[in-house]
């Protein structure tokens, strides 16, 4: 006798375990390969050995190798949960204003012409990533005006493995790539980026790091900004700049910022993708700002209304609490002080830092000439370290650092840095 409502097929009932029969619409869903930094920390968490060493990490470490809050930070925070003028609400799709005045004179100048001249907007965004997809996306509508663009974009060799895919998410599939870091120089190699970028099609856009370039922490000298830009402006191509880490090059928001300065100064447009994460020590909270730098004022208001229209679709309205810390500190002139002295001391012991090991390298009787760890700046720094050396490391010593040989040279601490400079010469010597 069949049971009330009648029955379901056997067949249908054992095709996927489930009543019915249908194949789930993710069924062909395939996993998405991961990230190389998801890789890394997925193995050094399963290695059991004590003396393992993870140098992969995007955040500034302290001596004790653990992340940690500014401690001006920290009390801001306490101040703002403690203010009863406060209330939760949400805030504009384009984020907090005292935020984005901020993050906009830390870029340009407080005395910028631009901004004088009502040419530029920020965007405030729920981190760096985002500020490169919105810009991505604006791009797209800015020149999709006179006809449909699609690219090309150019990105450095290496870059951060996340920006190729922003851009392709944003519909913009021709990614391409230029010269950027120099194995044998172990350094910039000016001449054959110039070539890449002279053969670049008219339009296209060039992704350029402003300062601290992730993942080698080698940047341009002034003069060759200079003779980048010149280049850029003749050949009618668009500079999309990256400031992931802004003052933890320098120790100094303005100085890390002197390319946008420099770029907008020559009369150019130019987007620029900031983050506050690093500086501020804000990793939870993920507070970026899209910077857009306009030939001509009569431009604003329709690009303000695009990006709007484009954040309510994407994200609708950027996290408030990060943001306000950011803005409460650099709005307030002995905040600013107290935080800029904070900064300075984490740059200053990531510089120690390199001297040390280049030292110590050198007391070893390491093979090759390591001056150029103390001729790059910022979190990162890269070794020239090739694939074989790198992967020996990982397997034989368990000091687990980027394929490219990039390391966070903040997770160097005096426990672990005679392990590593031991390991990288034994990576240098073995035959493997």
């Amino acid at each position: 006798m069949s049971r009330p409502g009648g029955s379901v097929d056997e067949k249908e009932v054992n095709q996927n375990g489930h009543p019915g029969g249908h194949l789930s619409v993710f069924s062909d869903t395939h996993a998405a390969a991961l990230s190389t930094e998801i890789r890394l920390l997925s193995a050094f968490k399963k290695d059991t050995e004590t003396r393992k060493v993870y140098l992969a990490g995007r955040e500034y470490y302290s001596e004790k190798g653990k992340t940690f809050e500014l401690r001006l930070v920290g009390k801001i925070k306490q101040q703002i949960s403690a203010d009863p003028t406060l209330h939760p609400e949400y805030p504009s799709s384009l984020g907090l204003v005292e935020f984005i005045r901020q993050a906009t004179q830390v870029a340009l100048g407080r005395n910028s012409r631009t901004i004088a001249e009502n040419r530029v907007f920020g965007v405030q965004t729920p981190g760096f990533n985002a500020a490169v997809r919105l810009g991505a996306e604006l791009l797209k509508h800015w020149y999709d005006v006179s006809a449909a663009w699609c690219g090309p974009v150019y990105l450095s060799v290496p870059c951060d493995d996340s920006l190729a895919s922003i851009f392709q998410a944003a519909g913009i599939p021709d990614i391409r790539q230029y010269y950027y870091w120099d194995e044998e120089q172990r350094g910039v190699c000016l001449e054959k980026l110039l070539a890449d970028l002279e053969r670049a099609p008219e339009r296209s856009v060039v992704v350029l790091s402003a300062s601290a370039h992730y993942p080698t922490g080698a940047d341009f000298s002034q003069d060759q900004w200079a003779v980048i830009t010149q280049l850029i402006m003749r050949r009618r191509l668009f500079p999309f700049l990256l400031l992931p880490a802004q003052a933890l090059c320098y120790g100094d928001l303005e100085r890390d910022a002197w390319p946008v300065q420099y770029c907008a100064s020559q009369g150019i447009e130019v987007l620029c993708a900031q983050s506050f994460s690093h500086c501020f020590g804000l990793y939870g909270e993920a507070v970026g700002h899209l910077l857009c730098v306009l030939k001509h004022s009569s431009f604003l208001l329709s690009m303000q209304s695009q990006a709007d229209k484009i954040v309510r679709s994407l994200w609708a309205q950027p996290s408030a609490g990060g943001a306000r810390v950011v803005a409460t500190v650099l709005s307030n002139s002995a905040h600013l002080v107290e935080w800029q002295g904070e900064v300075k001391r984490i740059v200053k012991r990531c510089m120690l830092i390199r001297a040390v090991l280049r030292e110590k390298l050198r007391l070893l009787g390491t093979p090759g000439c390591w001056d150029h760890l103390t001729q790059q700046g910022g979190l990162f720094c890269c070794t020239g370290l090739n694939g074989q050396q790198v992967e020996f490391l990982s397997n034989c010593r368990h000091v687990y650092l980027l394929p490219s040989g990039c390391v966070n040279v903040s997770a160097i601490n005096s426990r672990n840095l005679d392990y590593i400079a031991e390991s990288i010469r034994l990576a240098l010597t073995t035959s493997l």
